[in-house]
């Protein structure tokens, strides 16, 4: 997992692979420059930089990002949490962006998801349009994009998740989205918060056993 100046969430993420799934796991901080010999990129949560200029703006120039786009190329997962989704959009590993919320202020909430592709690196352990809960903690996660690129998610089903109501004024509620080759995943809700029942919630477990069932498997190349 990446490690910015201001990320809250590393730790989190961490104990989600390492204490739940006791996978073997990683803290890259931003200043490195290779990803050589790892099968997944997490991307945390926080406010890397304090959210100057935008959310996610200054990380994306940080020096791993270079990496973290050529392991995406290849075809390997990289999956972005709430700043790591908004960091994800800056870097043109995913489409559209992430406005401030339509109330103008910060959400800490539960949100009640549904998982609307299942047929992906990150969701594979969901039925179908399941129905789940995860936190969610933002100021900045409207989700846009224009009618064209919307209809392109539409048709490469790469909606992931959406919210059961409009939680944040995100276009068609949508609250996780894939790049067009499925291996990048962008979400606002934290999945690594939501691991043990003791938390409220265990529906992100599923996420991190998706990921770590196709790292398995072998990762498959894009198309």
């Amino acid at each position: 997992m990446l490690v910015f100046p201001g990320s809250n969430c590393d730790a989190d993420l961490y104990h989600a692979i390492e204490g739940v799934y006791h996978e073997t796991a990683e803290y890259v901080p931003y200043t490195a420059t290779s990803l050589a010999g790892f099968d997944a990129v997490l991307v945390p949560g926080g406010f890397s930089y304090g959210d100057y200029l935008r959310s996610g703006a200054i990380a994306k120039l940080a020096p791993i990002m270079t990496a973290v786009k050529a392991f995406a190329d290849e075809g390997k997962p990289v999956v972005g949490i709430c700043n790591g989704f908004q960091i994800l959009t800056e870097l043109g590993l995913l489409p559209g962006a992430l406005l401030p919320n339509r109330q103008t202020h910060f959400i800490c909430d539960t949100a009640a998801l549904n998982v609307v592709n299942t047929n992906t690196m990150f969701t594979n352990q969901y039925q179908d349009n399941e129905q789940i809960k995860l936190p969610i903690a933002h100021g900045e996660g409207n989700y846009y994009c224009d009618a064209e690129t919307l209809a392109q998610l539409k048709t490469h089903h790469q909606i992931a998740f959406c919210y059961q109501t409009d939680v944040n004024g995100s276009l068609a509620n949508i609250a996780g989205i894939t790049n067009e080759a499925g291996n990048v995943l962008g979400m606002m809700p934290h999945p690594e918060r939501a691991v043990e029942t003791l938390l409220g919630s265990a529906d992100g477990k599923r996420l991190f056993a998706s990921l770590i069932a196709t790292i398995r498997n072998g990762v498959q190349q894009p198309c």
